[in-house]
């Protein structure tokens, strides 16, 4: 294992600043992986004086380290119990397969450059979602633009220069001929040497100011379309160039070969984090990576930056430590619409009627972009929107492209073995045999005139991310999002007509499946913890310190390519952290803050989850016949609640015990899941009758079509002959209102429907385990809101067990 802070010259580096003890103290910042959200991260917050340690599993790759022959690709994958320390990490699940990347500069090693900035139009608010609840974006294009700008500046954004490349002229052409919109979108990479000089390829690159990490030289690019599987010129400005080397100019420990395992908050504030090193001596061979030793760093503030499966997969497996995580996360998983096509046999154009050349392997992997309107657009554009882009390949594949077309390969070797035959028995006399090698190797018509499309649009976010038996599982198919990919199919197969050509699917969508490079969503941003993991600027709900800045934290697809929306995201959270420097804020359970009180201490709070069930009907008024209707029709109705009571001596003072309510309701005729926006729990209101008491429940949500509903339900505590305390207490009498509703305005609200649901004792157990104090006074906390409790219970059941002639 070799020190890597500072980074040597050369292809290997381990990590940095580890002790014996297996502790490595403490530090502002630890940022786990350093794809686009982590490199962004690591660099703006060592600029900004914090020390920050950056934590990624995979190795380094410097120029001319990524490898190209069969036996080097065969091991270029990762799985470190299996000996691969490689760079494809794949995963493959139900309904798609997703690939990304493990090495020092996570996606940007791998990924096609390019830069495109997510549609104004297309940051959605309540968008309804099949199943239930819908996609929202706390955030706007406004939010993003400057850091938008200060990423592209950084990544070294410009167009495709040149104007002589077939697959680029092609696009345009068939963009022209079908009406579409094309453009040549900002790529990360360097064409020319400089910004004001032509593009030359293979010219050398100056350093820039902050050095390079790997400490070795770069070139221009030679358009070898070798951009998703590593560019070993160093043409590509990606994140091991350009933000992680100006982040360890600032002083970040970039760490190497680290794989974070587990984290948990500290009682004092800050995270303690665990991780493994997996031994560079140890690739190659299998290894129990199970029983590595574990190293802890402790750090003020802990950025999960692992992508889309990574931090969602270890914000899962470590939920226990992760109180009132929300339950959103795992949700608003997608594959930002990515589907693979092909155009084969193009004709025409310039080349006439015979094959016409699109040349895939000349110039980086993507040059153009066709982008198709959405129906928010508002310009008469209908569905949702997509790009089409051009998705060239490294030579090689053209080769192996050749050789697959097998009756032409064979057709052409025994023509060729015919011939020398002939030869060696002395019936040609020709010994000039290049025109025979010419016809040997074949016209090459194949590949030259085939072309890979890249589509990438708005699929619909209703993924579910899970654990299943320690592994990470995803609930997504593409049903759902069917009309959205059968469109960008269409758009393929003219696109492919108007070049003279056919096209073809990728034979995974014949199983209705999907590759996905663009994993997203998992713990997606919201208003609130019920809606949202994260709040705005990627900081988890009530866990202060803790962000997800990656693709994890977008709560649906960004349509483009997404890489550059992740890095502006974490830029701009980035910026509200050095706003608050090392302070971080309160822990909320939802968006709001606590006050601190007129003697400048902060109140005390108390959060209980309570769930409850049972049976719904429409189009009924009265709560006791919507549930027999209901349970005849089998339809249920649900809720899962967090009540919190944010200034508990405040909440047991006032008359009407107010708090608020947070979480979901689920029901099949409704929609399905349904998340609260706004929730009011009112604890034993009183009516004028001092032997009744009343629960009361107003729960502000939105149907699937985006039509506000309010759920108003209350509990009759009243003593009534028999022993009923547990259901007056357990039982809630409900109705569905049209709107939003406010307190007072039900006799007005139009009822939509009724039904009774009530806490099994099983829920109710559970309950107990959930009560939460938060503050300077817990204890107190929890001993007044016990005597509330129990003493309106004494005060309406009471009278009844008391010795005659007391009172309660």
């Amino acid at each position: 294992m070799t020190n890597a802070a500072p980074f040597p010259a050369g292809p290997e580096s381990g990590t940095g600043g580890v002790t014996d003890s297996g502790s490595d103290g403490e530090v502002d910042v630890v940022v786990v992986g350093s794809g686009f959200g982590g490199s962004v991260a690591a660099y703006r917050l060592a600029d900004g004086g914090l020390s920050v340690v950056v934590l990624e599993r995979g190795k380094p790759y410097p120029p001319g380290s990524f490898p190209r022959t069969p036996a080097g690709m065969a091991r270029n994958f990762w799985d470190p119990s299996e000996g691969l320390h490689g760079l494809f990490d794949l995963w493959s699940f139900r309904g798609l397969e997703g690939v990304v990347s493990s090495g020092l500069g996570g996606g940007s090693l791998i990924y096609a450059n390019v830069l495109l900035r997510k549609d104004e139009k297309w940051f959605v608010h309540e968008s309804p979602l099949p199943g239930g609840g819908y996609e929202n974006w706390p955030i706007s294009r406004r939010d993003l633009d400057p850091h938008y700008d200060e990423v592209e500046k950084m990544l070294g954004a410009t167009p495709y220069p040149y104007q002589d490349t077939p697959k680029t002229e092609a696009l345009r052409e068939a963009a022209d001929v079908l009406g579409l919109h094309v453009s040549r979108p900002p790529l990360a990479v360097s064409f020319a040497a400089g910004p004001d000089e032509a593009p030359v390829p293979g010219a050398p690159l100056p350093e820039p100011e902050y050095g390079n990490i790997h400490g070795l030289p770069r070139e221009t690019c030679r358009l070898t379309g070798e951009c998703d599987v590593g560019c070993n010129l160093g043409a590509k400005n990606t994140l091991d160039h350009t933000y992680l080397s100006a982040a360890r100019h600032r002083g970040a420990d970039i760490r190497t070969r680290c794989e974070v395992r587990g984290f948990a908050p500290r009682p004092g504030g800050g995270y303690e984090v665990r991780y493994v090193v997996h031994d560079p001596a140890r690739e190659g061979h299998r290894t129990p990576t199970g029983r590595l030793p574990l190293r802890t760093i402790h750090c003020k503030r802990l950025v999960l930056a692992a992508g889309a499966f990574g931090s969602t997969y270890l914000l899962l497996r470590n939920r226990s430590a992760l109180r009132d995580i929300s339950p959103a996360l795992g949700t608003r998983f997608c594959g930002n619409g990515d589907l693979l096509g092909l155009i084969v046999g193009a004709t025409g154009g310039s080349a006439g009627d015979g094959p016409r050349k699109l040349a895939s392997s000349t110039g980086p992997v993507i040059t153009s972009a066709i982008r198709v309107g959405d129906e928010l657009d508002e310009d008469g554009s209908t569905g949702r929107g997509y790009y089409v882009e051009d998705a060239g390949y490294p030579a090689f594949v053209d080769w192996l492209a050749e050789t697959s077309q097998m009756p032409g390969s064979v057709r052409r070797a025994v023509v060729f073995g015919l011939h020398r035959l002939r030869s060696r028995l002395g019936f040609d006399p020709r010994s000039n045999i290049s025109a025979r090698l010419a016809l040997l190797l074949g016209p090459g018509v194949f590949s030259d005139s085939s072309l890979p499309l890249l589509g990438m649009g708005r699929d619909l976010p209703d993924g579910r991310m899970s654990l299943r038996r320690g592994y990470l599982d995803i609930d997504w198919t593409t049903l759902t999002s069917r009309r959205y990919f059968e469109r960008v199919r269409r758009t393929m197969g003219d696109v492919a007509h108007a070049l003279g050509g056919a096209y073809h699917d990728n034979p995974l969508w014949w199983t209705r499946r999907v590759i996905t490079v663009h994993p997203l969503g998992g713990a997606p941003m919201g208003r609130h913890a019920a809606e949202g993991v994260c709040d705005s600027h990627g900081e988890v709900f009530g866990h202060p310190g803790l962000y997800v800045l990656d693709g994890a934290v977008l709560p649906g697809p960004v349509g483009a390519n997404p890489s550059l929306t992740i890095a502006a995201f974490a830029d701009r959270a980035c910026h509200r952290i050095l706003e608050g420097r090392l302070a971080p804020r309160a822990a909320a359970s939802g968006a709001d803050v606590r006050a601190a009180g007129p003697d400048g201490e902060r109140p005390t709070s108390l959060s209980f989850t309570e769930e409850m069930k049972g049976y719904v009907a429409l189009d009924v008024t009265d709560p006791e016949e919507g549930r027999d209707l209901g349970r005849a029709r089998d339809q249920r109705l649900m809720f899962r609640l967090t009540i919190t009571a944010d200034d508990v001596d405040r909440f047991v003072a006032d008359p009407g015990h107010q708090a608020r309510a947070t979480g979901y309701v689920e029901c099949d005729v409704l929609g399905g899941r349904l998340t609260v926006e706004n929730g009011w729990f009112n604890l034993f209101t009183r009516d004028g009758d001092p032997d009744r008491r009343r629960m009361l429940y107003r729960l502000h949500l939105r149907d699937t079509g985006g039509n506000p509903l309010t759920l108003v339900g209350h509990k009759e505590v009243h003593d009534d002959p028999g022993v009923d305390v547990w259901s007056d207490t357990s039982t809630l009498y409900v109705r569905m209102l049209a709107g939003h509703v406010p307190a007072g305005g039900d006799a007005d609200g139009a009822v939509l429907g009724a039904g009774i649901i009530v806490i099994l004792a099983g829920d109710f157990v559970r309950q107990l385990t959930t009560f939460r104090a938060s503050g300077p006074h817990p204890a107190r906390a929890l001993e007044g809101f016990g005597r509330l409790f129990l003493g309106e219970l004494w005060s309406v059941y009471g009278s009844r067990l008391a010795p005659a002639g007391e009172g309660p």
